[in-house]
C-alpha cells in the first residue's frame, strides 16, 4: 500500500522487526470485523491478527477446527477494509496447510491476494517447519504458533499449559528454533510457563508474542472480546479493560423501554415533510375539495373518483 499525503503507511514485517530491535514491546490484538478493526487501528496497534478464534467468539463454534477458508477470508477482507496502518495477519484454518505444498500455497496466497492480509499464521513448530520455509521462500511472511495449538484440540484434549516437564520444555525450545530457522518473522507462544517463555525469547532473534506466557515475551496478543469484556467467559491469562456485556445490555434495555413507552423515535430522530404537499398526496388539498379551484382544463368528475383532477383510488 503506497503512502499518500494524509494516509498512514501500512506496516510491514520489517517494521515489526524494527520495533523488536529497538526493544519496544509489541501489542497485538485480534479483530474480526470492519468497525472493530478501525478502532484498533486508530488506537495505534501495530499488528492485528484475524484469528481462527473467530469461530468460537463470533460464530459460536465449540472449537476453531470448524472454521473454513471462506469464513476466514470473509472476516479478513472486512478487517483489511477497516485498517490503514496495522499489519494484518490471517490465521490459516485447520487442514489448509501442511497437507500438500500446492494446497498450502493456494490457501496462503488467497489470504494475501483475496483477503488483503500482509502475512499468515500457522500452528506447529518442528512439524510445520517445512511449510513455513516454503511459504517464506515464496514471499509470504509467516507468523509461527507453538505451545498450546487450538487446532490440535481433538488430539491434545483439554486446554492446558504446555512445556511443564523437562521433555516438553525441550520440545518447545526445539519448536521455537525450528520456526525461526524456517524463516518466520515472529512466533506466538500460547499457554507456556513464564520462565520457559522468557528463556525461549532470550534464545531467539525474532519476537515472541505471548498469550498466557508471562511478561517476558517480546509482545503480547489478546482476543479482542476478552479485552473488552464481551463474552460469557474470560480466561485466566486475559484482563478485561471494559465491561461491554453490561454496557450493551443496558443500552438495549433502555432502547426497548423507550420503544414501549412511545418516546423513541422522538423529534430528533424523525423527519417531517411539508404539510401542504402531504395533504395533496393524500387527496386532501384545495383541488380535492368539492367546489374548490380546478386545475386548468380539468372538469369536476365525482363519479369517476377524481376530485379536481386528483385521483382518490385507495390502492394508488
Amino acid at each position: 500500500m503506497s503512502a499518500t499525503a494524509g494516509t498512514p503507511r501500512r506496516l510491514t514485517v520489517s517494521d515489526i522487526a524494527a520495533l523488536y530491535a529497538d526493544g519496544q514491546r509489541i501489542p497485538v490484538l485480534t479483530a474480526y470485523d470492519y468497525p472493530t478493526a478501525r478502532i484498533v487501528d486508530e488506537a495505534g496497534i501495530p499488528m492485528i491478527l484475524v484469528g481462527d478464534s473467530v469461530g468460537q467468539v463470533m460464530l459460536g463454534y465449540e472449537t476453531t477446527v470448524r472454521v473454513s477458508m471462506t469464513e476466514m477470508l470473509h472476516h479478513t477482507r472486512a478487517v483489511v477494509r477497516g485498517t490503514q496502518r496495522a499489519l494484518v495477519v490471517g490465521d490459516m484454518p485447520f487442514l489448509t496447510y501442511g497437507v500438500s505444498t500446492e494446497e498450502t500455497m493456494a490457501h496462503a496466497g488467497a489470504f494475501l491476494q483475496d483477503g488483503g492480509a500482509q502475512a499468515v499464521k500457522v500452528e506447529g513448530g518442528v512439524r510445520s517447519a517445512r511449510t513455513i520455509e516454503a511459504l517464506t521462500k515464496a514471499g509470504i511472511p509467516v507468523m509461527g504458533h507453538i505451545g498450546w495449538t487450538p487446532q490440535a484440540v481433538n488430539q491434545a484434549g483439554k486446554v492446558k499449559v504446555q512445556g511443564k516437564t523437562r521433555e516438553a520444555a525441550r520440545a518447545l525450545l526445539a519448536d521455537a528454533l525450528a520456526v525461526q530457522e524456517a524463516g518466520a518473522f515472529s512466533v506466538v507462544l500460547e499457554l507456556v510457563p513464564e520462565q520457559l517463555a522468557a528463556a525461549i525469547t532470550a534464545r531467539l532473534r525474532i519476537p515472541t508474542i505471548g498469550i498466557g506466557a508471562g511478561a517476558g515475551c517480546a509482545g503480547q496478543v489478546q482476543v479482542i472480546t476478552d479485552v473488552l469484556g464481551l463474552g460469557s467467559f474470560v480466561p485466566r491469562h486475559a484482563r478485561p479493560y471494559a465491561d461491554l456485556n453490561a454496557v450493551i445490555g443496558e443500552a438495549v434495555r433502555g432502547w426497548a423501554a423507550d420503544v414501549v413507552a412511545g418516546t423513541f423515535p422522538g423529534e430528533a430522530e424523525s423527519v417531517r415533510m411539508d404539510d401542504t404537499i402531504l395533504a395533496e398526496a393524500l387527496g386532501q388539498g384545495a383541488f380535492d375539495r368539492p367546489g374548490g379551484p380546478k386545475a386548468s382544463g380539468v372538469s369536476d368528475r365525482h363519479d369517476s373518483g377524481v376530485l379536481g383532477g386528483i385521483p382518490l383510488d385507495r390502492d394508488l
